[in-house]
Parts: C-alpha cells; sequence; structure tokens
C-alpha cells in the first residue's frame, strides 16, 4: 500500500512473544505550523488484520472522522478551550462560563484523558452534583451548555470524534418563580419610594422595565425629557479585576427606546435639579460621569448598597415582602403593563426580547388570568344591545 494512504510498520511481537505486533499509520495533513499530522494504531495479530485495520482508518479520514488521539486531560483542554474562548465572548460570559467549568465540571471529570470521556462519565457527575452537592436542575444545565460548547470545538479542532455531552441525559430545569407586584401594591411601593433618596430610581424600574444595569449605564444625553423619552444603548458592568466599564447590551433588541409614562418624567425632571444642585455644592469632588442614577459623588452605583440601604426599606415602608427582588420590578412592569391592555409588542418591545415569543412565554400566567376579563368584555360588547332589549320587552 502506498506510503501516502497510510503504512503498515512490523513491531516485532506483543508480550507473549509470539503474537505479531503492527504500528498502522495514516497521514492527516499538516496543523498550523506546517507540522504533519498521523494517526496512530498498534495492532497485535496478523498483517491482515492490520491491513483491515488500515483500511477503517483511511475510511474514517475521508469521511472526515477520523481523529488525532490528543493526550490531553479533560482539564487541560477545558483550560486551554477558555484561552480562546475569551476572545469571542464579553468578560461576563466569560467569567460565567470559567466558573461553571471550574467549580462543577473540572473537579470530577478533569483527570480523565479527553478521547476517554464517556457519556455516562458525564452523567454521573450531574447526578453527583444533584444528589450529594444539591445543585438544582437550572444549574446543571447551565453547566452543561458551557460543557457541550467546549465539547463541540474538541470535534472540530479532531481532537475527538464525537461530543459525549450531546448523549447526556439533562435534569429539568426549575421555574424561578417571579414576584410581581400587584396593581395596589404597586400604588403602596411607588408611595414609599418619595420617601427615598433612590425612589426615582425604583420608580424609573418600575414603570419603564429597563434592567438594573441598564438603568446603572444610562445617561443624560440618552434622556430626552421633552417627548418622554429614553435611549437604552448601554449597561454598567463590574468587572472582577475591579472597577467598572460600559459594555453593550447581549442583543440588538436590547438597543431601544422606551416611552416613559408622565409622572416618571416630572420624577426624573427633580431628580436631575437635585443632582445638579449637588454638583455645584461639590465643590469641584464630583466626579461627572453624565450618569443618570450615581452616588452622591458621581459614580456609578454599587447594587448590594442600593438594595440594602434603599430598596429594603421602600420595601418594608409599603408593607411588602422582603424577599422581592429588584428585578422583579422588571416583571411587575410587564405584569401591570399587560393588565392594563398595553399591546404585547410593545412590552416586548419596551423589555428588549429578541422575540414576542419570549414575552408571551414568560408571561404566559398573565394571560391565562386575563382570559376570564376577555370573556366578559366579549359579552358585554356583544350582548349589550340584546340584553337591553331583552329588558325593555
Amino acid at each position: 500500500m502506498a506510503r501516502g494512504e497510510g503504512q503498515i510498520i512490523p513491531r516485532g511481537t506483543a508480550r507473549d512473544g509470539r503474537t505479531p505486533a503492527w504500528q498502522v499509520r495514516v497521514f492527516l495533513g499538516r496543523d498550523a505550523n506546517g507540522k504533519k499530522r498521523y494517526v496512530y494504531r498498534t495492532v497485535h495479530g496478523s498483517e491482515r488484520e492490520a491491513r483491515k485495520v488500515l483500511r477503517e482508518l483511511l475510511a474514517e479520514r475521508d469521511k472526515g472522522t477520523l481523529v488525532q488521539e490528543s493526550k490531553d486531560t479533560v482539564a487541560t483542554y477545558l483550560m486551554r478551550w477558555l484561552e480562546t474562548h475569551k476572545a469571542a465572548v464579553k468578560e461576563r460570559t466569560f467569567n460565567n462560563d470559567s466558573d461553571m467549568l471550574k467549580r462543577y465540571i473540572i473537579p470530577s471529570l478533569g483527570p480523565i484523558r479527553l478521547t476517554k470521556l464517556r457519556p455516562l462519565d458525564i452523567q454521573e457527575t450531574y447526578a453527583e452534583l444533584q444528589q450529594t452537592r444539591g445543585l438544582s436542575g437550572s444549574t446543571i444545565r447551565r453547566a452543561h451548555a458551557v460543557l457541550h460548547n467546549a465539547l463541540r470545538q474538541a470535534v472540530k479542532w479532531q481532537l475527538i470524534r464525537q461530543n459525549p455531552a450531546e448523549l447526556v441525559d439533562l435534569p429539568k430545569a426549575e421555574t424561578t418563580e417571579m414576584k410581581a407586584l400587584k396593581p395596589e401594591e404597586a400604588e403602596r411601593f411607588l408611595e414609599a419610594c418619595a420617601g427615598d433618596r433612590y425612589g426615582t430610581l425604583f420608580m424609573f424600574l418600575l414603570t419603564t422595565g429597563v434592567r438594573p444595569s441598564e438603568a446603572y449605564g444610562l445617561l443624560w444625553d440618552e434622556v430626552d425629557l421633552a417627548n418622554g423619552t429614553i435611549y437604552i444603548r448601554r449597561v454598567l458592568t463590574r468587572p472582577r479585576s475591579g472597577g467598572w466599564k460600559f459594555e453593550s447590551p447581549k442583543t440588538k433588541s436590547g438597543i431601544r427606546s422606551v416611552v416613559m409614562p408622565k409622572e416618571t418624567v416630572e420624577a426624573l425632571r427633580e431628580w436631575k435639579r437635585e443632582q445638579n444642585a449637588i454638583i455645584l455644592a461639590s465643590g469641584g469632588n464630583y466626579h461627572n460621569h453624565g450618569l443618570v442614577f450615581a452616588a452622591e459623588n458621581g459614580e456609578p452605583l454599587q447594587e448590594r448598597n442600593i438594595i440594602q440601604r434603599h430598596f429594603k426599606p421602600v420595601l418594608r415602608a409599603a408593607g411588602l415582602d422582603e424577599n422581592i427582588r429588584l428585578y422583579d420590578l422588571r416583571h411587575s412592569y410587564a405584569t401591570l403593563a399587560l393588565m392594563a391592555g398595553v399591546p404585547v409588542k410593545v412590552v416586548s418591545s419596551n423589555l428588549g426580547h429578541a422575540d414576542i415569543s419570549l414575552t408571551l412565554k414568560v408571561y404566559s400566567h398573565v394571560f391565562a388570568e386575563m382570559k376570564e376579563e376577555a370573556a366578559v368584555k366579549l359579552q358585554d360588547f356583544l350582548f349589550r344591545k340584546s340584553s337591553s332589549v331583552g329588558r325593555a320587552l
């Protein structure tokens, strides 16, 4: 057989001293540095058996499924993958993905050789995470998504033949219960906001549906008070290395405009007047980044401080559950807007959802509650005239 098609090289005998040993070698091409790449297999048996293995390897190569056996462990490979992954995603995504692998995947699967990783190994790891460490199904599914992505790349790089993560059964994802304020609760909440320095921020979140990180990154240049419109173009993030920075929203739909209620516009006007007074009184010590919602020195808000020192006291003053999250104001906006009859397309756009189907899915419970009301309205509209005739008779 020609060398270009592969080679069979005699290697003496096996350990028993009698059975012939052969090395089968198939050329895979050259790597990025021009170095030749080969796949090797050792065959103990007759030359005929070695030739059969060679034909099988050549057939795999022609199909594009033949890979060069990697000596890397799962841990070594995942760390290499993270280095390439870092350049392809945003910093917060990379940090989350890195955490998932280092906390939940590498401790268990890391020592296994990459080419020997089996679906059963992954399945047992997930079972251990759920049963012994008490991880939720949602957390395991997030960790699985990162592992699956990494192993899919290993297939593309021809380090493994197939992705073992594709053959794993995943636990069910628990649905996190969203807490949305009822109309009367929202009224009490807004009344309590009036007594807090950052009540305008909380009112803004409840009446626009923007994410807290979007509110923290909002600049006055993106607020049109004359027309009551804000333009969401960035979010404020805090890297683990320290400090803060602006980033673009995760999706194109996150870049959007939102029209505010008149009361919110007036609250922002007053907030701006107060902020300007603070700037003048600071004697040049105000760090003016142009932020709408900023600390008294002009620096970006620290969410933990906002929640503990301001949001929870407002909840207490309103007689509301202190377990309500700041993010739940976004859910409250969507729920209240839909209940008020705002078209779902408008609500979806204000939320920055990529697709209206996501809004329909997340807030399906609201539509279920509205069915009875819709039936009553239809009854009144269709049969009002006939009912009045009946009474006249």
